[in-house]
């Protein structure tokens, strides 16, 4: 099975079973082709058995105490931030890719944390005690809701009010297609075409993503020239919204382009 295929099939099924690992490493197994994701799964098996205590606390105290797992304050945008298995190598990372470790790296040890979706900063939360949240961009810090709104408030103004839904765990599905929405957008603002591609298929797979996505992935493809591909995208949403005569007359376009 390819990993896109392995991807569709894992984002498909039931949300329960959806484990972020793997659909983030699958995610990075599209940017590097050699990876081997089970073996990447493996290493984070052994970070959970390096935690000598399975509590909340000898969860941070192994990941950002012992090992150093921190946010990348220094080089944000450096893509390998995105990446679990770049995570786990270079101990940086973004605060979605840095919550998924610690959320699957508590799960193998049966300390149960929620992903949330918080604009602008992304936390996780415990689910046993919901008045505690951890901010593992800033090195395993602990907040309660207060705290995380004053993350949200320097990131979006001092007088920004946070919606207490902001704060709800957010749905493995959701999480996913974060981490898709910030790569295409890195990708679009950094002209990468053949890139933006895959990412946009990916995110067009996700049940729940806005089907207008295919328009995106159509445009992409017409984007490096694969136009029989972006015409068959384009016909396939034509056919969810039979009324919208602009997409047929797209998809016609594309494929005079190939004659």
């Amino acid at each position: 099975m390819s990993v896109t295929a392995r991807f569709v099939e894992l984002v498909s099924g039931p949300e329960s079973a959806l484990r972020l690992d793997e659909a983030a490493l699958l995610v990075a197994a599209h940017r590097y082709p050699e990876l081997d994701v089970d073996a990447e799964l493996a290493r984070l098996d052994e970070l959970a058995d390096g935690v000598r205590v399975p509590t909340l606390d000898g969860l941070l105290a192994h990941l950002f105490g012992d090992l150093g797992f921190t946010g990348d304050r220094e080089r944000y945008d450096d893509e390998r931030n995105a990446f679990l298995n770049d995570v786990v190598d270079r101990r940086l990372g973004l605060p979605i890719s840095l919550s998924i470790l610690a959320i699957e790296v508590g799960r193998r040890i049966g300390v149960p944390l929620a992903p949330v979706s918080m604009p602008g900063h992304f936390l996780v939360r415990d689910r046993v005690d919901a008045t505690v949240f951890v901010d593992p961009f800033a090195g395993g810090r602990v907040l309660d809701a207060a705290g995380a709104e004053a993350i949200f408030r320097v990131a979006h103004g001092p007088d920004a009010r946070l919606d207490p839904e902001h704060l709800l765990p957010a749905t493995p599905r959701a999480v996913v297609a974060r981490v898709l929405a910030n790569l295409k957008l890195r990708y679009a603002g950094a002209g990468r075409a053949r890139d933006l591609v895959w990412v946009t298929r990916l995110r067009a797979a996700i049940p729940g993503v806005p089907v207008e996505e295919r328009r995106h992935l159509s445009r992409a493809l017409a984007a490096v020239g694969r136009f029989d591909e972006a015409a068959a995208e384009l016909e396939a949403l034509a056919e969810l919204f039979p009324g919208d005569d602009e997409l047929r007359h797209l998809a016609i376009g594309l494929r005079a382009r190939l004659s």
